[in-house]
Formats: structure tokens, sequence, C-alpha cells
């Protein structure tokens, strides 16, 4: 595993625990518990760590790299990747309109249980067949290269220390729902 893909397997971890809160979120929701500022909060960071930090690392640098290095752009893998990132655009976007302008527990619990499906079954393809394939396909020093290519974009697209900021969220969002 090098580096670059490392990092985003342990963005992938984040995801993961975010789901599980989603998870915790929706069944809170649902029994009329949950509030739509921890929601928004929540979805909050899925938009932006998720999509813009995690997502746009992938789609702007990686799934790049993967097609210089001889991946086809269109009918492959990555397009693949690229389809699934936008349906769960459309999954974080249809639990928006679920919570504004009144809270609809019912489509918002409906629209979490299907983004959670959708981002467990695409980290699981990403984390045991795309991140591998690039391992092989893409050049060790593009690799590196793909590591400060990463910080980078963390500076130029959030800002700097955002990330750790969204790590802190995550954790106190874990600390209210999964460890009470």
């Amino acid at each position: 595993m090098s580096q670059a893909t490392d990092v985003l397997k342990h963005e992938h971890d984040a995801i993961l625990m975010a789901l599980k809160i989603l998870d915790k979120i929706s069944n809170e929701a649902r029994q009329g518990n949950a509030t739509s500022a921890d929601i928004l909060k929540f979805l909050g960071f899925l938009r932006e760590f998720a999509d813009t930090c995690h997502h746009g690392k992938e789609e702007g640098l990686l799934f790049p790299a993967m097609i210089e290095a001889g991946l086809p752009a269109d009918g492959g893998p990555v397009s693949v990747m690229l389809s699934e990132h936008e349906q769960g655009r459309a999954l974080v976007a249809a639990m928006a309109n679920a919570i504004e302008p009144t809270m609809s527990p019912t489509a918002f619990s409906e629209a979490a249980a299907a983004y959670i499906a959708h981002m467990r079954a695409h980290i699981e393809k990403e984390n045991t067949v795309l991140f591998p394939m690039a391992d092989q396909v893409v050049a060790a020093e593009v690799l590196d290269g793909l590591v400060g290519a990463f910080d980078r974009h963390e500076e130029e697209v959030m800002g700097s220390g955002r990330h750790d900021e969204l790590h802190d969220m995550l954790k106190e969002l874990k600390v209210k729902y999964l460890d009470a």
C-alpha cells in the first residue's frame, strides 16, 4: 500500500465512523429526538470532509493519475467511482431536503439508510479494488507526489487546519451519539 492510498484509506475510516453516527442520528430522528441543528452540522461534515476533502483528492488528483497511467477515463473503474460520488452527493441532498424547511423524519431516515449502504459499498470497492489497482498502475514517484498534493489540496480548498477541525467535530459527534 502506498502512502497516498493509505491517506485515503485513513479518511475512509473516518467516513465509516461518520456512517455509524449517521445511523444513530437517523434512529433519533425517527423517534423525534434529533435536532435539525445537529443534522445540519453532520451534513456539513459530510459535504466538507467526505466530499470536498476526500472526494476532491480522488477526483482531482488520484483519478487523473490513474488515467494518465493508462486506465480508461470512460467505462472503467474510475468512471464508476465518479458516478458513485455523484450518487452520494444526491443522497446527501436528499437528507438535507428532508429536514428543510420542516423535518420529515421518515424521508430523512430513508435517505440516510440509502447513503449509509451506498457509502459502505463504495468504500469497500475503493479499499479492496481501486486503491490496490492505483498502487499497481501508477508509478511510485507519482504516488509519492500525491501525498504532498493532498496536503496542498487541503490548504487551498479547505483552509489551514480545517481537516483537523473536521476530525474534532467528528469526535464530538461520536461522543454525543455513540459513546453516550
